[in-house]
C-alpha cells in the first residue's frame, strides 16, 4: 500500500551538497511506489520562529506554513534529511520543524544524515532524534548515512563510487523499516483515535 512521505532538507547554503541526497531519497520511495515527495526549507521561506503555526488565529498564518501545515496533517511519514553543522542541527530545518507541533504527531520518522567528513552526521543525526521523539514522532532505528558528501554524488546528482554501491546496500532496509513502522502506525490510528 503507498503511504505519503514527506523528506525534509533544511541547507541554506548557495552550495548545497546534501540536496543530492535528498532527492535520491525521494527518487528511491517513488520508486517503491510511495508518494514521495521533497520539502526543503530554503524553498518553503519560513521566517525565523516569531509565531508556531498554531498560534495563528485560523485561516491567518502564512499561505506557506498553512499550505505546509497540512501537508505534515496528511502525510504517513518522515524522512529528514540532515547535514551536521558544528556538532549540530542544520538551523534552517529546525526552525522550519519548530514552526508545527500536533501537525507531527503519532507518525513514524526516519534520518537520513550527511557531513562532509567521514562521521557522515553521526552527531547531528542524534540530535535530531532527541528533536523528532519530543514533538511526538517515533523515529526508527535505521539510519541512512552519507560521509564525505561532496564526493558522494556526481554533477547530475547520481550517487558516485563507493557511495553508489552503500547506499544502494544500506537504502533498502532503511525503507523497509520506515515502511513497516508506517503501516503499524496508519493501522493503529485507524482502530482507535489517538490518546491526545
Amino acid at each position: 500500500m503507498s503511504s505519503k512521505i514527506l523528506v525534509f532538507y533544511g541547507s541554506y547554503r548557495s552550495d548545497r551538497k546534501g540536496i543530492s541526497l535528498a532527492n535520491y531519497i525521494v527518487h528511491e520511495m517513488l520508486a517503491r511506489g510511495d508518494n514521495a515527495e521533497l520539502i526543503d526549507a530554503r524553498e518553503v521561506g519560513l521566517p525565523m520562529l516569531d509565531r508556531m503555526y498554531k498560534e495563528f488565529a485560523p485561516g491567518t498564518a502564512p499561505p506557506a506554513m498553512e499550505q505546509l501545515a497540512g501537508k505534515i496533517r496528511e502525510a504517513d511519514a518522515f524522512v529528514f534529511v540532515v547535514g551536521e553543522y558544528n556538532w549540530g542541527v542544520q538551523p534552517g530545518l529546525k526552525n522550519l520543524t519548530d514552526h508545527f507541533l500536533e501537525e507531527w504527531f503519532w507518525r513514524p520518522a526516519a534520518i537520513a544524515s550527511y557531513s562532509a567528513g567521514r562521521i557522515a552526521g553521526a552527531r547531528s543525526s542524534s540530535a535530531w532524534r532527541l528533536s523528532i521523539s519530543e514533538m511526538g514522532m517515533v523515529p526508527i532505528s535505521s539510519t541512512l548515512t552519507v560521509g564525505n558528501i561532496g564526493e558522494a554524488f556526481d554533477e547530475e546528482g547520481n550517487p558516485a563510487g563507493k557511495t553508489a554501491r552503500l547506499l544502494k546496500a544500506k537504502f533498502t532496509p532503511f525503507a523497509e523499516d520506515l515502511a513497516w513502522w508506517t503501516s503499524a502506525a496508519k493501522r493503529q490510528r485507524s482502530l482507535e483515535p489517538t490518546p491526545y
